[in-house]
């Protein structure tokens, strides 16, 4: 995986712990305070051409900055705003603006379930189907019927209504469909990685500091097994991710080996994940399981995070359908192109 310059990483690291030990509201909700903040030190638009006012940065930085707010605990949609909605809009050729974005992806009714923060948006770029490919629309939130929702940790996630014959949208490649389905699947394995990572710390910390009839968890072997399993299978998703991402951005999200890939990734983010809520949770006992303490804002969230953009089950058969389709000859090339 690229390198990503540490004093980048250490300012996104102080901007979300800054926060994070800030009072908060309970309910998950844009602030527009650290919005504004994250937009003054062109996190917002990270990777928008420097051209569109953007900080002109990649994916790889994106994805520690992602990672950042999931170790802090801070929900909110850099992601659908800047990979996701500005890069299509960017990509079909329509204008920009400050306004905070999300991406809808809507049926021939002009209906979608469980759109990441389009009750917290002020626009909400529409893809929908038009003739036989598909058009996208730059939307404002007051001109659509949304209803809230929300996930397992609280984060909007909204059923959305509009009226398609009414919209004035730009025609998309059904490869820039494809590539937003993509990212859109990625995004959540670098998530889910992150909220892994921060569990197995969580475990680590626990088993070393605590004591149990006169020695601290860690000397238990027991206990030693179900961190090692937890470490390993966070070792694993990370891999299959940055492997993933690596790939995509070196392709620029182009070809079959990136769909196994980032399907890949996937699969192993959402079969790790079971792993380490499980061993976790059984690490620290009832306290893992109290408000109070944190393990449940990782397990929750990387719960949360794998079921959205394609199920576990989804991406475990996208990757038996590519596997079987390229057969003995051509398995490799997906795998190491």
């Amino acid at each position: 995986m690229t390198d990503v310059d540490p004093a980048l990483t250490d300012m996104m690291d102080a901007v979300f712990a800054e926060y994070a030990a800030s009072e908060r509201p309970a309910e998950v909700a844009l602030d527009a305070d650290l919005w504004r903040r994250l937009d003054d030190l062109g996190l917002v638009r990270l990777t928008g051409s420097e051209e569109s006012g953007g900080s002109g940065a990649g994916w790889h930085e994106a994805a520690e900055l992602l990672s950042a707010a999931v170790r802090h605990g801070v929900r909110i949609p850099l992601a659908e705003h800047d990979l996701l909605a500005c890069w299509l809009l960017r990509a079909a050729g329509l204008p920009t603006d400050a306004a905070v974005r999300t991406v809808a992806v809507v049926d021939e009714q002009g209906a979608a379930t469980g759109v990441p923060w389009a009750s917290q948006a002020q626009r909400v770029l529409v893809v929908h189907p038009s003739g036989d490919g598909h058009a996208v629309a730059d939307v404002g939130a007051d001109q659509m019927t949304i209803t809230a929702g929300a996930n397992m940790i609280g984060e909007p996630r909204d059923t959305v209504a509009v009226d398609i014959a009414a919209l004035e949208g730009a025609p998309v490649t059904e490869e820039l469909v494809s590539q937003l389905r993509l990212k859109s699947a990625l995004v959540r394995s670098i998530q889910v990685c992150a909220a892994l990572d921060q569990a197995l710390a969580l475990c680590t910390e626990h088993a070393t500091s605590r004591e149990q009839f006169g020695r601290p968890l860690a000397k238990f072997q027991a206990v030693q097994h179900l961190i090692s399993d937890v470490a390993g299978e966070a070792a694993l998703a990370r891999s299959a991710t940055e492997a993933a991402l690596s790939a995509a951005v070196g392709a620029d999200w182009a070809g079959a080996h990136v769909e196994f890939l980032v399907a890949s990734a996937r699969s192993c983010t959402g079969h790790a994940t079971s792993v380490v809520v499980r061993n976790a949770h059984q690490v620290l006992g009832a306290i893992g399981t109290t408000r109070e303490h944190r393990l449940h804002e990782y397990t929750r969230a990387a719960l949360s995070w794998r079921a959205e953009f394609g199920s576990v089950r989804y991406w475990d058969e996208q990757v038996t359908d590519m596997a079987v389709w390229a057969g003995a000859g051509g398995l490799w090339s997906l795998i190491c192109p």
